[in-house]
């Protein structure tokens, strides 16, 4: 015998037991006018009956109350007798009279034209439901939570970028109401500029490739007024992965932003407030030591002015010496301006620091005294640094005399040489190359300094010394050398436990260090030979009086110019010029290595020393000067000038 269901026909045996494997669902045969006649284990454990219990009873008491009484068991089955099939959702009454879910299947079965009954599928689905409620309920909730936000924009795009919902805090931010945006593209959103330079299209690409996008920046209402917006953009994927939209929430930062404007702006005051002070402290300190230097200049002049007028010539020299001694440290003081500024002429070469240190060891020992121990320990292959050797002696003597003053009652002065290594964070905080260094420290086990004292220790004039025990600018002096030279200088200091200042140098990895040379002795200065003549370009008339003095005095022919254009007229003529003395800040428009670089191509072999004492030029000598050029700094004994300029001439 077969069945045929629907459009299926089935072998009875086999259909028997495939039903009654059945546990899942509970699987029946109805009568034409719906009694039960089987019943399977699905059945039995869904609605509660037994077999015996319910084949021979109708279907209709597995429905409710209220859909038997709107006639709902006779519809089911007029529909599946008309159509072939029914299939629904609805509530059903198990035996113990609960509530149940039910997911319905009913097939008509049919024996050629006649209708024999009918084969009915029931599934529980209680627990999906109450799971598909709860979601909708979550999403609802979330929906009612979403449109009650206002501080923040919170809405959604389709994978195109097209608005597909809008909460009130989106319409309060931006200005649009739902019906006026939903469907639109969220860019109109950006500036014109941004949406220029494609940055929708971006945020939207970064949210895709990486999940999120999160940035701050500019945005325009409805009105086309701006704010300060913080976003973030997250993609929305299925369950396969698939794309389905983005997420996006904006949040009007513009007045954090305003203030945060207004404290840098605020900061900015601060910062040009206190670098005024610092001018000002620089300047006073500057105009009272140059006024001290200038009286003693000045003084000197009048007085020698008086004794010549009295015929007193030998009282003469002792005002000579007060004001060349005056003019003298008038100079340093200048040195030590340019030196804090770094920007002055330094002569750098390779330095072995070990043997500097050594030969200084006698002179910082009468230095500082007898009651101040002075200990040397130095590294055992020290690497060669690159730096000017005089400057770095002016250093380390600055700093045991600093050493020194630390130790009323006597004490030790250490100075160690090391090899070190600064890293990427060191580098980054001293504000150096990362690399090799050599350090040279100075320590005490003197007074000590307290914190705030460390930190304005290189500050130009600044002193802890009782007035006209120090100038302040000791410490200035060694940063602008040390910063200058590609290293660095630091502080340790601890009150009462003493101090140490170490000063970073670049390894040199050229050539080999140079000898220091000791002070020379008086000779006699060297004079010109037969007709050699030396061009002076100054713009100041004292100085071209005075090199043009010196050099007359020496038997040089010598040829003066105020500024380029009228030296380079020389230069470019027929005139025999041995040597050109320059000075390099030059008025009207020229300079004089400009000068000198135009006077080389008609004189090629051209012999030139620069003297300068304009700080912006400093970096002429830092290794940028061609073969046959030299630099030296204003102000410059004669007789030094006298014995450079024979260097030069007789240079090859």
């Amino acid at each position: 015998m077969t069945r045929q269901v629907g459009t299926r026909r089935l072998d009875a045996s086999a259909y028997e037991q495939l039903v009654q494997s059945v546990v899942d669902y509970a699987i029946y045969i109805l009568d034409p006018q719906g009694n039960v006649s089987s019943w399977n284990p699905g059945a039995q454990r869904i609605k509660g009956y037994a077999a015996e219990e319910i084949i021979g009873q109708n279907f209709s008491r597995f429905y409710t109350a209220e859909d038997r009484e709107a006639g709902l068991p006779q519809k089911v089955l007029k529909r599946a007798f008309e159509e072939g099939r029914f299939a629904g959702e609805g509530w059903r009454v198990r035996r113990d009279g609960t509530r149940f879910w039910a997911m319905v299947v009913v097939d008509a079965i049919r024996e050629g034209d006649r209708v024999v009954g009918f084969a009915k599928v029931t599934r529980d689905m209680t627990e999906h439901r109450e799971a598909s409620l709860a979601a909708l309920e979550t999403e609802r909730r979330f929906r009612l939570l979403v449109q009650g936000v206002t501080d923040y924009a919170i809405f959604m795009l389709d994978p195109d970028g097209l608005i597909t919902n809008w909460n009130t805090g989106a319409q309060r931010i931006k200005g649009y109401a739902a019906d006026e945006i939903v469907g639109q593209h969220f860019s109109r959103f950006y500036t014109p500029e941004d949406r220029e330079a494609g940055t929708p299209s971006r945020a939207l690409e970064t949210a895709r490739r990486a999940g999120r996008f999160t940035a701050e920046g500019w945005r325009q209402r409805k009105d086309g007024s701006r704010f300060w917006a913080s976003v973030v953009i997250d993609a929305i994927r299925d369950e396969s992965g698939e794309l389905i939209g983005f997420a996006k929430v904006t949040r009007d930062l513009t007045e954090r932003r305003e203030s945060e404007l207004e404290l840098e702006r605020s900061r900015a005051a601060l910062f040009q407030s206190q670098k005024m002070e610092a001018v000002g402290q620089l300047t006073g300190g500057l105009a009272h030591d140059f006024n001290n230097l200038l009286t003693g200049i000045t003084g000197s002049l009048d007085l020698m002015a008086a004794r010549l007028a009295q015929g007193r010539i030998n009282e003469l020299e002792r005002y000579i010496t007060a004001a060349q001694g005056a003019a003298s440290r008038a100079a340093t003081l200048t040195h030590r301006l340019l030196a804090f500024s770094r920007q002055q002429t330094l002569e750098p070469k390779a330095v072995d620091a070990n043997r500097l240190v050594s030969n200084m060891e006698e002179l910082i020992r009468r230095t500082v005294g007898p009651n101040i121990a002075i200990e040397a320990v130095l590294a055992a292959g020290l690497w060669p640094c690159f730096c000017d050797p005089n400057q770095l002696e002016n250093a380390i003597l600055n700093l045991s005399i600093n050493a020194r003053d630390a130790l009323p009652e006597g004490g030790r002065v250490t100075i160690e040489t090391a090899n070190t290594w600064i890293d990427q964070v060191g580098a980054i905080e001293r504000d150096v190359p990362a690399g090799q260094y050599i350090a040279i420290c100075v320590t005490d086990n003197g007074t000590g300094m307290p914190p705030e004292v460390v930190a304005r220790a290189f500050d130009p004039f600044y002193t802890t010394k009782p007035v006209g025990k120090g100038t302040g600018l000791g410490l200035s002096m060694i940063y602008g050398f040390a910063r200058q030279s590609g290293g660095h200088v630091r502080i340790y200091s601890e009150v009462g436990r003493g101090t140490t200042v170490k000063i970073y140098l670049p390894r040199h990895t050229g050539g080999k260090p140079a000898q220091v040379d000791g002070d020379e002795a008086p000779r006699e200065l060297p004079r010109a030979e037969a007709g050699e003549t030396v061009l002076v370009v100054d713009d100041e008339p004292t100085v071209r009086m005075l090199v043009g003095d010196t050099l007359a005095e020496l038997g040089y022919q010598s040829i003066e110019a105020a500024d380029a254009a009228s030296g380079l007229k020389v230069l470019e003529s027929d005139v025999k010029i041995d040597l050109l003395i320059s000075d390099i800040g030059l008025p009207g428009g020229m300079n004089g290595k400009q000068m000198a670089d135009k006077a080389r191509l008609h004189r090629p072999d051209l012999k030139i020393l620069f003297i300068t004492g304009y700080a912006e030029n400093a970096a002429v000598a830092n290794g940028h000067l061609e073969p046959g050029m030299q630099v030296m700094s204003k102000p410059f004994p004669m007789d030094k000038l006298a014995s450079r300029i024979r260097s030069i001439i007789e240079e090859r």
